[in-house]
């Protein structure tokens, strides 16, 4: 019994170390998979490694901020954070402050600030269904809340979000004590509406039939799974050594942010990437002990595996995107992707989640 207890007090500082020491691996894989790019793009091989430092000091600041946050804070604050969300979602609309790129709206530009508000509001629908779900469970008024977000996704469009937050969304309500029939439906209406976007959208469908045979157009559509199967195969049992990848020279687009895992993966190996996952695993299970503290279907204990779900989900999508499991999806590996918006909200959130474990130490 104490060596239980003393494991699970130990849980929050371990999960701070395991993130930390993720985080830092992640500044090291950045630059790795992006020298190349930056040289060509900017003429300084360091130009993103400088930029993701900027980002990943802001946000460990802001996960040492949060660990002090009293999460009745975040109980009060849930509907306004709602709004913001909502508000945040349509003015990437709006002419001279959100901005299309790659024919996408998701971009907020404020003078010379730009961020991604999808990050921020991922997080705060957990914190509005974590106090919504911890005093009631019914079915319509969740649909329509969840339902007014996602519609504004899918017109940017922003699959890929649209399917971490559906999928944090149902973890949330299945672990507030949903209905498993409730549960189904919301599923069903969820692979509809993904239906609905792939079959409305070439851009999807093509992405489909190349996820389905990749072949197919090895120099166009197929050229990054290609790409990236090319980097899994040359990383062999050891990999190739840091520093030593080939496929970063232009070869996988987006190296250093959702395809960062396929470098990895090239320089050191099965065996390494083991390392990698073993140390994700590490990270989850002291996520779970932490949350574990807080009372069942508390604010608490929903808002700890809001943030679970969140961080859970996009590893696994980002990991089987990498080895073809499901098609591209444009979601970050976190902790370990370039990308700043998502980095510093993750890692906010787990300083969320690192109070929870103070509260109910």
């Amino acid at each position: 019994m104490g060596k239980s207890s003393s494991v699970s007090l130990n849980a929050p500082l371990s999960l701070m170390i395991l993130v930390v020491i993720l985080a830092l691996l992640g500044l090291l894989f950045v630059f790795e998979a992006s020298v190349a790019e930056a040289f060509t793009t900017f003429g300084d091989q360091y130009h993103f490694l400088k930029q993701h430092v900027v980002w990943l000091g802001l946000g460990l600041a802001g996960m040492t901020i949060a660990s002090f946050i009293p999460l009745q804070l975040w109980e009060k604050l849930s509907r306004p954070l709602f709004v913001m969300s909502l508000i945040f979602l349509v003015m990437v609309f709006l002419p001279g402050i959100g901005r299309e790129l790659n024919g996408a709206h998701r971009w907020i530009f404020l003078g010379s600030v730009r961020f991604q508000p999808i990050e921020v509001v991922k997080f705060s629908l957990i914190v509005y269904f974590a106090s919504w779900l911890s005093k009631h469970q019914r079915l319509g008024p969740f649909l329509f809340t969840i339902g007014l977000p996602s519609v504004l996704l899918l017109l940017q469009p922003d699959l890929g979000s649209l399917l971490v937050l559906v999928s944090v969304a149902v973890a949330m309500y299945f672990v507030a004590g949903g209905k498993l029939a409730h549960l189904l439906a919301i599923s069903s209406i969820g692979v509809g509406l993904v239906s609905l976007a792939v079959l409305t959208s070439s851009y999807r469908w093509e992405r489909l039939q190349t996820f389905l045979n990749p072949a197919s157009d090895p120099l166009d559509s197929g050229f990054h799974m290609r790409q990236i199967t090319l980097a899994l195969g040359r990383g062999g049992l050891f990999g190739q050594g840091i520093g030593n990848s080939r496929q970063k020279f232009s070869y996988i687009p987006e190296a250093s942010t959702d395809s960062i895992f396929a470098i990895i993966t090239e320089e050191v190996g099965l065996v390494g990437s083991l390392v990698f996952l073993i140390l994700f695993g590490l990270m989850f299970t002291m996520m779970v002990k932490t949350i574990g503290r807080a009372p069942s279907r508390s604010f608490a204990q929903l808002l700890g595996w809001g943030i679970f779900s969140w961080i859970a989900v996009q590893a696994l999508l980002n990991l089987s995107a990498v080895v073809s499991l499901v098609p591209l999806t444009g979601i970050p590996l976190p902790f370990i992707s370039y990308g700043g918006t998502s980095l510093v909200m993750i890692l906010f959130a787990t300083g969320v989640l690192l109070r929870i474990g103070k509260e109910y130490n």
